[in-house]
């Protein structure tokens, strides 16, 4: 990972460093435990601990991504740098049959001294305890207030079952990796086996349903479609009732009904989450996304910024970033943020093809070409079918075109309309919105604010649509 991750960080944008007041990273703790197999451990106990530093809505805290970037070179005056923030935590985990010793240290980024350390023995089943314990000595070093009951905050929807607890870690061990079918499957299997550990886990329901839905919507054929996405949403509303103020629950809920175009619904679930967690820089980068396809510019740039200073490291953020200012037509500013995600993940073909939709909105059609020819396999067959189009070579546009639909059907309806929007043909493109329609295909969410289509919107047929999507106002 280190090796990998060493071109992006020297690559990353200068930043002048003035952190925040009560900002902190959080680095992944050492693993003392002698097997390299209990990696997904201390791993896993970090990203918790963080996230319980997050709960604390007076820390600034940056995310997982950015933060574990620093996994093999955690000089701590980089850290702070890359990351703006004051102070960093580091520490080291040794597991044993049953118990745990985890060693913490806080140190003031500024002057690199130490502000607070001490060493925690516990049993395992204490885990969410001692999460609890750290994350308010960690607080009480920053000499942050904390308001209300923080321990009821830091341990909502978690455990005190040892082994449901190390069932979670394994699954997010799992769904972090490179997510095709079988990472998903086994993910979903970890959290499974998790929640039949301890039948209350809240936010175990919360990441099944998300893994639930990914394999719905990008895996699984058939029937089997329409049952993951009705477990995943089963899920969620479990999650909100075992937890009704777990954000985690609330953002699964919000990416589900998005997913089904319940759009006024996702919205009030995102608006909850975001309330709950306002320094989620996932639920952000989500809602950020949702909320400028929704047509609201400005809340959803802002999120979609937001969610980069909080993990300035993670090229999804940036990627987000860059859809969304593509959805906002501020192909400039969308560029400029696809670029920066290139910087961070240069091997993602995904990148490539946003870069094209970009490119050939502005009207850069050679650029797109070669963007869209280096792009992902699932997205070359559409740009290319459009940018031919403008190039004037309509024969290879026409050929691509024909077998896209002939490998997948009614499918990718929502991508035919687009095409023979641009080509010109308007009532073909009508069909194939109306055939999407009746399959309540995903992507018709890009209907509202995606400028392919505008040669569509002046036509009752079209208008007629998208009053029956209820896209928000």
């Amino acid at each position: 990972m280190g090796a990998a991750a060493a071109p992006a960080l020297a690559s990353a944008p200068a930043t002048v460093f003035n952190p925040p007041p009560h900002s902190i990273a959080v680095l992944p703790f050492v693993n003392l435990s002698g097997d390299k197999e209990q990696e997904y451990f201390s791993d896993g106990l970090t990203e918790e601990l963080l996230n319980s530093l997050a709960e604390i809505n007076e820390l600034q805290v940056a995310a997982r991504t950015s933060s574990f970037s620093f996994k093999e070179h955690p000089d701590i005056a980089t850290v702070a740098h890359k990351l703006n923030v004051g102070a960093v935590l580091e520490g080291s985990v040794r597991r044993s049959a049953h118990t745990i010793r985890i060693t913490a240290q806080l140190i003031n980024a500024v002057t690199g001294f130490h502000l607070w350390s001490k060493t925690y023995d516990r049993d395992l089943g204490d885990v969410l305890k001692l999460q609890t314990d750290i994350a308010t000595a960690v607080a009480g070093a920053l000499k942050v207030t904390l308001l209300g009951d923080a321990a009821a905050k830091i341990e909502l929807g978690g455990t005190r079952n040892p082994a449901a607890f190390d069932a979670y870690l394994r699954a997010a061990n799992a769904y972090r990796g490179a997510l095709d079918e079988q990472s998903l499957r086994d993910s979903i299997a970890r959290y499974s086996e998790a929640i039949q550990l301890d039948p209350d886990y809240a936010i175990a329901y919360a990441n099944r349903a998300i893994a639930r839905f990914d394999l719905a919507r990008n895996w699984a054929t058939g029937e089997s479609v329409r049952d993951y996405r009705e477990s995943a949403q089963a899920d969620a509303r479990k999650a909100i009732l075992l937890a009704p103020d777990l954000a985690e629950g609330h953002l699964a809920l919000a990416t589900l009904l998005e997913g089904t175009l319940e759009f006024r619904g996702a919205n009030q679930e995102y608006g909850r989450a975001l309330a709950l967690a306002p320094g989620n820089a996932k639920l952000l980068r989500h809602y950020g996304t949702f909320a400028v396809q929704m047509g609201q510019i400005e809340a959803g740039l802002e999120a979609a910024h937001r969610s980069v200073v909080l993990d300035p490291l993670n090229f999804l953020n940036y990627l987000s970033l860059g859809i969304s200012e593509m959805y906002a037509r501020r192909y400039g500013e969308a560029l400029t943020a696809l670029k920066e995600a290139k910087v961070f993940a240069p091997d993602n073909a995904g990148i490539n093809a946003w870069l094209a939709y970009t490119y050939y909105a502005s009207g850069d059609f050679q650029s797109a070409r070669l963007a869209c020819e280096s792009g992902d396999k699932s997205n070359r067959p559409i740009c290319l079918a459009l940018v031919y189009n403008k190039l004037d070579r309509r024969p290879e546009a026409e050929s691509l075109f024909t077998k896209f639909q002939a490998d997948r059907g009614d499918t990718s309806a929502v991508f035919y309309a687009m095409i023979y929007a641009q080509w010109g043909k308007t009532t073909r493109a009508l069909d194939w919105l109306e055939t999407a329609m009746r399959h309540r295909d995903p992507y018709l969410e890009k209907l509202k604010t995606n400028a392919s289509f505008d040669p569509l919107r002046s036509e009752p047929r079209f208008q007629a649509i998208e009053r029956e999507l209820k896209f928000l106002d």
